[in-house]
C-alpha cells in the first residue's frame, strides 16, 4: 500500500466524485479509478460504492479513511522533521489540548518560545485526554495537555500550578442560573450532559455521592461548545469546568465543595524528537510557573 495513493483515496473520499478529484490530482480518471480498483484488491475489500456520477465510503472505507489520515499525517510530520534537521530550529510541533483555563499558559509559553524560535510552527490538535493520549502513542502528537485523573505512568511531564474549577453552564432562565453555587442535590431529576471520559465520570460521581443513582445523564461530549449548544436548546445541564468564556443565554455556577482537576503537560519517555521538539521541551522544564496565574479564579467555597 502506498502512500501515494492513500492520498489518491483521501482526495476521492473528500470529493465523493472521480472525475473530480483526478482534476484535483492532475491524473486521468481512469488511472485514479484503477488505483482505487487496485486498492480495493490488495486490501480484500469494498471501499467505495458508486451511485451515478458520486462515489460513496463502505463501511470499510470509512476505516481506510481514519487510518490514511493518521498515516498521511505521520508521514509529513517525518518529513518534516528530517527536512529541519541540520538547519536553523524550525519545523512543526504538534500539540493536543482540550479545553482548559490552563489553555493559556500553554499559548504564553508558545508565544514566548516563538520569539526566540520565529521559524517553528504549531498544529494544535483539540480534544479529550483520551483520544490525546492515543495520538501521543501513535506518533501523531509530540506532547499534549491533560486533565487528571490521566494514566501519565509512560511519560515525562510537568504539572501547571493551577487546577480547573468544576461547575454547570446552565440555562439563564432556570432556577438553578441564580444560585451562588450548587451541591449534589440540586442536581438531582436535572437532566445533564457530561464528559464522556471515563475516569472523570468516577470523580463526578464521587462528588455526587450518596445521590449518585439518582442523576439523569442525557448526553455526553468531549468539547464544550457542542455541549454548550445542547444546553442552549433545553436538552440538558452542563457539568464543566468552568473556562473564560461565555455564551449568550447561558451562565456558569460553580459547584459546592466542588471539583478541581489538575492539568499536565506531557510527552514520551525516551523518545527521539525533531530539533524544535527537543528545544520547546527544554524550554518548558525551565519555564517559572510560578509567574504563570489565571485571571478571575472563580471561588467555590460554601454559599
Amino acid at each position: 500500500m502506498e502512500l501515494r495513493v492513500l492520498k489518491y483515496f483521501l482526495t476521492v473520499a473528500q470529493e465523493e466524485n472521480i472525475t473530480r478529484a483526478a482534476q484535483i490530482l492532475h491524473i486521468t480518471q481512469p488511472t485514479l479509478s484503477r488505483q482505487m480498483i487496485q486498492l480495493e484488491e490488495e486490501l480484500g475489500v469494498k471501499l467505495l460504492k458508486r451511485s451515478g456520477h458520486h462515489v460513496y465510503l463502505t463501511d470499510d472505507g470509512l476505516l481506510l479513511k481514519r487510518r490514511a489520515r493518521e498515516i498521511t499525517e505521520l508521514a509529513e510530520k517525518t518529513k518534516d522533521d528530517f527536512l529541519h534537521r541540520d538547519s536553523e530550529i524550525a519545523g512543526e510541533i504538534a500539540i493536543g489540548s482540550g479545553e482548559y483555563r490552563a489553555s493559556s499558559i500553554l499559548t504564553d509559553l508558545l508565544a514566548r518560545f516563538q520569539r526566540e524560535y520565529p521559524l517553528v510552527r504549531y498544529r494544535i490538535f483539540s480534544s479529550d485526554s483520551d483520544n490525546i493520549r492515543e495520538r501521543i502513542e501513535r506518533g501523531i502528537l509530540d506532547l499534549g495537555l491533560l486533565m487528571e485523573p490521566a494514566d501519565i505512568s509512560k511519560y515525562d511531564f510537568i504539572r501547571i500550578p493551577e487546577e480547573e474549577v468544576w461547575g454547570i453552564l446552565v440555562r439563564e432562565d432556570m432556577e438553578l442560573a441564580r444560585r451562588e453555587s450548587v451541591g449534589p442535590e440540586d442536581l438531582v431529576h436535572t437532566p445533564l450532559i457530561m464528559t464522556r471520559r471515563e475516569m472523570m465520570q468516577n470523580e463526578l460521581l464521587h462528588w455526587f455521592g450518596e445521590y449518585a443513582n439518582q442523576i439523569e445523564v442525557m448526553a455526553g461530549g468531549n468539547l464544550l461548545y457542542n455541549m454548550a449548544a445542547m444546553a442552549k436548546s433545553g436538552i440538558g445541564t452542563v457539568i464543566t469546568p468552568i473556562l473564560d468564556c461565555s455564551y449568550e443565554g447561558l451562565k456558569y455556577v460553580p459547584l459546592r465543595s466542588g471539583i478541581r482537576t489538575g492539568i499536565v503537560l506531557v510527552w514520551k519517555k525516551a523518545q527521539v524528537y525533531s530539533a524544535a521538539t527537543k528545544a520547546f521541551i527544554e524550554y518548558v522544564k525551565k519555564y517559572d510557573f510560578g509567574t504563570a496565574s489565571f485571571p478571575g479564579v472563580i471561588s467555590t467555597e460554601n454559599g
